[in-house]
């Protein structure tokens, strides 16, 4: 017999379940297991457990009503916990807070999934790395340029959540440039990031009449500041979570203080009308077609809502958990490269988190609006060429991870917090 799939205690598929068990004289503990089920057994599931934590005190086998029992040597397997992988947009950081923090806070491991959190960063082709057939099992990017991608025939990537609902990008000048909207990108030096990054920015552009290389210079933009404070560029392209605060930590020359909010003018795509979908989960369809595939997915995403629905709950100890990963404590500036101190990662995460809360049908749904204003924005500004094949994303397996999560999953009463920039992030 196999637990009923209602079954709290049923994780990743019909045939490997996390149980839990309250430890006998020691409430405060309960053994984690991941099993091993044998369909066939005829007296009830026989299965045998291996520790998931080492707070594990005592391995006595149960079935999925809790109630002990005792394994039959010859009628089970030992099953070990699923490695994943999943390639991050960018490197480690706030903005991936949500990962983190189901790693660090044993979510995953709830879920018997082993995580690695693979950072992306300068020269990481993101999307080429998540669609290599040997690759990731998960990766994070930015839908345009996955969809670009699979149109090429380069990728067989899906959505299968949508973290953002809404996007970080704009385009940064300084006040003294004179440029203040976008019909000012006439004539001027623009920066554009590579990789796929710049689509919003170019489908800006376009909108109104404005070509790269003919009504303005495409210049390509590092992944920093620098090049925007030196006068290389007019115009810079910018996370509103990142790149933006980079600025306001630093000094300004000219006026012998910090960087103010009113020494630059922002452009808001989503102000603009030409944003589009940005950090989503996706997973190759390919990888998605094996046997117990998507409840692996399933697992996964329902950790890592989890984790999200933490940083929203708890963002100082989810800056905590971000401060923890290899890399994240050093620190930098706008001139050298991103900054990553804990001011600034403080700031990032108060500005990550209203990009996804409130999100009404619940964390990872696709809004089809949303989705749909990403394809016509695409499709106008030369990004695609015909509109992506049906099933190029899916709400069921995010729809069935939130349906075990008992928290709250849409943020309906969520109010953005407070973060003050700090001198050069720290």
């Amino acid at each position: 017999m196999t637990p009923p799939t209602a079954a709290r205690s049923c994780r990743v598929s019909c045939s490997a379940c996390v149980l839990w068990r309250r430890a006998p004289g020691s409430p405060s503990v309960s053994t984690r297991i991941l099993v091993s089920v044998e369909p066939s057994a005829p007296d009830g599931i026989w299965l045998r457990g291996s520790h998931l934590t080492s707070k594990v005190v005592n391995d006595e086998p149960v079935d999925h009503t809790g109630r002990p029992i005792h394994s039959r040597p010859g009628e089970c397997a030992m099953t070990s916990s699923v490695s994943l992988r999943v390639q991050l947009q960018w490197g480690m950081s706030a903005q991936f807070a949500g990962h983190i923090s189901a790693l660090v806070e044993g979510y995953y491991r709830d879920e018997g999934l082993e995580v690695e959190l693979i950072p992306g960063g300068v020269g990481v082709d993101v999307v080429g790395a998540g669609s290599a057939p040997d690759g990731p099992e998960f990766t994070i990017s930015w839908v345009p340029k996955v969809l670009a991608a699979v149109e090429s025939g380069d990728s067989d990537l899906v959505s299968i959540a949508q973290i953002f609902q809404r996007s970080g990008t704009c385009a940064i000048s300084l006040r003294r440039s004179g440029v203040t909207s976008v019909a000012d990108f006439r004539g001027k030096r623009i920066g554009l990031w590579p990789f796929g990054n710049e689509f919003e920015m170019t489908a800006g552009a376009a909108k109104y009449g404005l070509v790269a290389d003919v009504d303005y210079t495409r210049v390509t933009q590092r992944f920093d500041m620098a090049q925007l404070l030196s006068g290389e560029v007019d115009v810079a392209e910018a996370i509103t979570y990142d790149s933006y605060s980079q600025i306001l930590e630093l000094r300004n020359p000219l006026a012998g203080r910090r960087y103010l909010p009113s020494d630059l003018h922002v452009i808001d795509w989503n102000v603009e009308g030409t944003a589009m979908l940005q950090d989503a989960i996706f997973a190759r369809r390919d990888w998605l077609g094996a046997p117990g595939n998507e409840d692996i997915a399933i697992a996964f995403l329902r950790a890592t809502f989890r984790g999200w629905i933490f940083a929203r709950e708890h963002p100082d100890l989810s800056i905590d958990h971000v401060m923890s990963m290899p890399g994240v404590s050093r620190k930098f500036t706008a001139v050298r490269g991103p900054t990553q101190g804990r001011g600034h990662q403080t700031y990032q995460l108060n500005e990550v988190n209203p990009l996804i809360w409130p999100c009404p049908a619940g964390i990872g749904i696709t809004e089809a609006a949303s989705w749909d204003q990403t394809v016509q924005i695409a499709l106008e500004s030369g990004v695609l060429t015909s509109a992506p094949e049906s099933g190029s994303f899916r709400n069921d397996l995010a729809e069935r991870a939130l349906a075990e999560i008992e928290a709250d999953t849409t943020g309906a009463s969520f109010v953005k917090g407070t973060a003050e920039i700090t001198v050069d992030g720290c």
